[in-house]
Order: structure tokens, then C-alpha cells, then sequence
């Protein structure tokens, strides 16, 4: 499969500065919510320290661009400052983080002390540096000059570059443009990543796939494209809501008419693979988004609900709809399993996830696929043994990036993404 692939194994990374692009996007508020992205790429770095190089690691933390203005905030809540202690801690290493100004909003223009920190990582100074969050430089999410000026300063302080950001989908910076400038290749994680894919688009047969969020608008071209590969789809949260209204004609306290327009066109698209879409016939309705007490929480069964019916806030999926025969023999009888899914409005509302989760570790001869920071997040905080078995369980995977997954499937390539393409063989 990875013929095509240029491979960081087949690097010479002796004697070199390993410019190493990582997602270790873990981190909100300053705080590490869950290690299990940082941990998945330490495989690569210790692979080319082994080899003799050393590592200038990269990665970007959160938003801190505002999309309507341009302007970019350097703050502690978006800085690399939690990961880079974390590191040094687990691996007893020393790590520098370039001191480099900001011009402004404008964000990072240059690399500040990054040269003179290279010199003395090749000193043994320090074992490693790691570069401020990638989305505080300027010409991270820019094209044009800011993009080119970028590149060519990341490029002139190291010889190779390494992506290992498998969740990093997005065209930026330091996922493409940074591969014109140095020899390329796929870090270990990237690898193992691109061929769990192929066991989505080769799956053990019937493949069900489970996706939840919060707009169809970011998800419809990768529903379409499950509709016509995966046997099952079920669908949960904000956009199960709004196919509900689109279909059956409920109001739904909260849901758009933005939100309704966008599901009628999936349940357009929906209209000739009907038999595949599996709905949870249970839901949980609230009068409040902030607790089940305060919002007089009830089960709702949607058969029994007409065109035209209004619902409360519509904030889980109730744990009855996978006691539910039919939703329960779709997922017991699956040969692969595929979730980017929170079901519910969480901390406060849990139990449909949880429910979910259980019925799909009841299953033990399929392979269960599971992709996103927030569904391994809160399978790990809702369901804590069940995620311990599953870390070490083969008939489980957990995806670093969901997005990442369902912009593949979308692409239809497990070689579709404009970052992995930059490391195909020339």
C-alpha cells in the first residue's frame, strides 16, 4: 500500500535536523485534556533519534485566528507551553521553544531566536525544540507572500521535513507549502493511519458507520459518500435533529432553518439508499440546555410523533434506542464499525454515547474504528474501561483525527488529502 508513499524509514536522518510536523492539537485552556495524540507519534521520534537526528517539532493548538478579521491572538491558552512540559517529563529530555515576537495581531513573522536554538540543539544543549503553535505564524492559514516567507524560514533551518499530523488535514503551511522546500516523508502514525483507512474503504462486511455533530453543511459530502459505501448509517446529535425536521416535519427547539434546509438536501441525496440510514427511534427531550433536573428531561420515541409535533431541545439519543431490536442487531451483526460520534450534549447529557459505546464492545469480532479528539475524549471520561481495553484491543482503532477520516472518505482515497499527496513519491 505505501509503495507510492515516501517513508520516513527511508530517510538518511543522521546527522540531520528533522523538521517534524506533529497534531498534538490536545490541549484547551492551557490544559492537556487526553496525552493519547502525543503519545501515538513518539513511535517517530524515537525512530530518528535513534537514527541519529534530532527534532524540531511543530503543531498548531486550537483557533486562535478570528476568521472574519484576519487578526490572530498569541495567548497562553493557545501556546505549546502544557505539551512541551508534558514531553520533557515523559521522555526526560530538555526542549527549547524559540522566543519570537508577535507584530501585533498580525501574529509570528519571523523565527526569532529559532537559528541560534538550532545551533545549540546541534551542540546537544538541549535534546529537542518545538516551535510556538503553528496558527500564531502569520503565514500558517495565508497564502501568497506570508506562506512563502514562512516556508522558507522553517526550511532554512532544518534538512528534512516529517509529516506525522495525520488529524492536520487542512492545506496550511506547514503541511504543504513546507514540502516544496525540503525532502519529504510519512512519519510512522501517518503510516499506520492511512492504512486503517483501508479498513474503511475495504471494510469487513456490513460496515456501519455512526457520525454525529453539529452541521450538515461540513458533513454532507462525507455522508453522501458513506451512503454509497457503508451498509449502515446512523446519525446523531445536532444533525440527526435536523434530519428528523427535514424528513418528518417536527419543529425542534434549537434547530435552524438554515439547519433544516442543509438536512433536506441530505435526505435528498438519502432518498435511493433509504434502507441503509438506521434511525434511533429513542431521544431525549429537555427544556434546558443545562441539566436533566432543571430541564424535566424525558424519553421520546419519535414513532409515535407526527408531522408537525414540537419538541423541546432534542439533547441525546436515549440509552433505550440500542436496546432497541433492530438497532441492536445492526450493530451486532456488523463486520466493521466505524464512529465520529458524541450522541449527546455532554457532561450533562452522557448515556446515549455510553449506551452506544457498551453495545459496540459487546461486538467482539468486529473491527470498531473510532476517529476524533471529542468521541476519544469522551469515551475515555464516560466509558474509562471500556477505552483501556480498546487502547490495547487489535479489534479496536482510534483515529488521532476525525475530520481527518471523513475528509478521506469524502475524497474517497485513502491518498486524497492535499497533505498526503505532498508526500507521494515524485
Amino acid at each position: 500500500m505505501f509503495d507510492k508513499l515516501s517513508c520516513v524509514q527511508s530517510a538518511d536522518v543522521n546527522g540531520k535536523i528533522v523538521l517534524l510536523r506533529v497534531d498534538h492539537n490536545v490541549v484547551k485552556k492551557g490544559t492537556i485534556k487526553d496525552t493519547y495524540r502525543i503519545d501515538q507519534s513518539l513511535g517517530t521520534v524515537f525512530n530518528i533519534y535513534a537514527r541519529g537526528g534530532k527534532v524540531i517539532f511543530m503543531s498548531h493548538v486550537g483557533r486562535p485566528k478570528d476568521k472574519k478579521t484576519g487578526e490572530i491572538t498569541v495567548s497562553s491558552e493557545s501556546s505549546v507551553d502544557a505539551i512541551v512540559k508534558y514531553l520533557e517529563s515523559k521522555l526526560n529530555i530538555k526542549i527549547a521553544v524559540p522566543e519570537i515576537e508577535p507584530e501585533g495581531t498580525k501574529g509570528l513573522t519571523s523565527i526569532g531566536t529559532l537559528k541560534e536554538d538550532v545551533e545549540k540543539l546541534r551542540k546537544g544543549e538541549f535534546e529537542a525544540i518545538y516551535l510556538p503553535n503553528t496558527r500564531w505564524f502569520a503565514g500558517e492559514e495565508s497564502k501568497g507572500e506570508d506562506a512563502d516567507k514562512m516556508a522558507e524560514m522553517l526550511a532554512s533551518v532544518a534538512d528534512i521535513y516529517v509529516n506525522d499530523a495525520f488529524g492536520s488535514w487542512q492545506p496550511h503551511t506547514s503541511t504543504v507549502k513546507i514540502t516544496e522546500k525540503l525532502p519529504s516523508y510519512a512519519g510512522f502514525l501517518m503510516q499506520k493511519e492511512i492504512a486503517h483507512l483501508g479498513r474503511i474503504f475495504e471494510p469487513a462486511r456490513p460496515l456501519t458507520a455512526v457520525v454525529a455533530g453539529s452541521k450538515f453543511d461540513t458533513k454532507i459530502k462525507s455522508l453522501g459518500a458513506l451512503l454509497e459505501t457503508a451498509d449502515h448509517l446512523i446519525l446523531g446529535g445536532v444533525i440527526y435533529n435536523a434530519y428528523l425536521c427535514a424528513k418528518y416535519g417536527f419543529s425542534i427547539k434549537g434547530i435552524t432553518e438554515e439547519d433544516i434546509k442543509d438536512a433536506k438536501e441530505f435526505v435528498t441525496l438519502a432518498e435511493k439508499y433509504s434502507e441503509k440510514i438506521v434511525e434511533l427511534p429513542f431521544v431525549v427531550e429537555s427544556e434546558s440546555l443545562e441539566s436533566k433536573e432543571l430541564g424535566k428531561a424525558k424519553t421520546r420515541d419519535i414513532r409515535t410523533l407526527k408531522a408537525g409535533d414540537s419538541l423541546e431541545f432534542v439533547l441525546d439519543a436515549a440509552p433505550e434506542s440500542f436496546s432497541d431490536e433492530k438497532v441492536k442487531e445492526v450493530f451486532m451483526n456488523s463486520g466493521t464499525i466505524f464512529v465520529n460520534a458524541v450522541m449527546g450534549l455532554t457532561p450533562q447529557f452522557p448515556d446515549g454515547t455510553m449506551a452506544m459505546n457498551e453495545l459496540i464492545g459487546l461486538n467482539k469480532k468486529a473491527m470498531k474504528l473510532f476517529g476524533g479528539g471529542d468521541t476519544l475524549q469522551e469515551m475515555k471520561l464516560l466509558t474509562p474501561k471500556l477505552y483501556l481495553k480498546a487502547v490495547s484491543d487489535s479489534s479496536y482503532y482510534m483515529f488521532t483525527g476525525g475530520g481527518a477520516v471523513l475528509t478521506a472518505i469524502e475524497e474517497k482515497d485513502a491518498f486524497g488529502m492535499k497533505p498526503v499527496q505532498m508526500l507521494l513519491k515524485k
